[in-house]
């Protein structure tokens, strides 16, 4: 697929997702949120570019973070994600935080040695070119800046990974071809090395992700995830059918109480050299 198409569909599906993506993933996302946010060790009166920044989950809690002298800049490819970040600053009264449409492989709005730390949250995974997104990041840091980056694991300890073919066999939507590719091995430390960054490391982390029941986890993987405008464009048998197929795949995760699906997170992180 073209990378201009891709683009085009992550960001007319996240905008799909927006208003239902928190519903399905803020819990089993937290884990990793939090380590992430952790690792960043944002500190008061720093600058942040927290990029493929969603509704704002690592966004606010860095905001806080660095406080009213600080600065959080935030970016997706959703322009519905990127107006809720900023309908929340303002409800917040959160002068600091600034959320753009953009392009995670194209900052040219920011300058050259701007930022203390950049982040990257379960974004990497959606980007055509990452390796170039990485060097915008490593680009947009100060000299001994830090990035932290969190992507999915490996496909094999991913219990809902049967979502994408799924619904690749019901329409060739190509969201994300190789999703879980930088989570296998070390894959995301060494495109952070390739891409000029130091005293890279990384971290992973098993989980389970939770569901009260069948409607939920179908709900957060269709609806709220990065399938969405592909599940949107489907009749309501075909919804069916494939939401069955889902069903099928996560059964033995079933518990009493719901599901308590397997999932896998890597942290990754590293420094700007102080000399190029």
């Amino acid at each position: 697929m073209k990378p201009e198409l891709q683009r085009r569909i992550q960001r007319y599906g996240w905008d799909k997702a927006a208003d239902h993506y928190e519903d399905g993933w803020q819990q089993s996302l937290a884990l990793v949120q939090a380590r992430l946010i952790e690792r960043a060790d944002a500190r008061p009166g720093e600058h942040i570019l927290d990029i493929a920044c969603g509704t704002g989950l690592v966004t606010f809690p860095l905001a806080d973070a660095v406080g009213p002298m600080g600065r959080v800049a935030a970016t997706d490819i959703s322009e519905a994600m990127v107006e809720i970040v900023n309908e929340r600053a303002a409800e917040r009264g959160l002068d600091h935080v600034d959320a753009v449409r953009a392009d995670a492989e194209d900052l040219h709005m920011f300058e050259d040695n701007q930022f203390d730390l950049v982040t990257c949250a379960l974004g990497l995974m959606y980007f055509p070119d990452t390796l170039k997104a990485i060097e915008e990041v490593r680009r947009v840091l100060k000299p001994n800046g830090r990035a932290v980056f969190a992507v999915w694991g490996a496909r094999k300890n991913c219990g809902w990974a049967e979502i994408f073919p799924i619904v690749d066999s019901r329409v060739k939507s190509e969201v994300c071809p190789l999703f879980f590719r930088l989570g296998t091995g070390d894959m995301l430390a060494d495109e952070m090395l390739q891409a000029g960054f130091s005293d890279v490391r990384d971290e992973r982390i098993a989980t389970t992700l939770p569901y009260a029941n069948a409607n939920a986890a179908a709900d957060a993987a269709f609806v709220g995830g990065p399938v969405a405008l592909a599940y949107s464009r489907f009749d309501c048998k075909t919804k069916a059918l494939a939401r069955a197929e889902y069903l099928t795949s996560i059964e033995p995760f079933k518990q009493a109480t719901g599901y308590e699906i397997p999932g896998e997170f890597l942290v990754c992180e590293g420094r700007k050299p102080l000399t190029s």
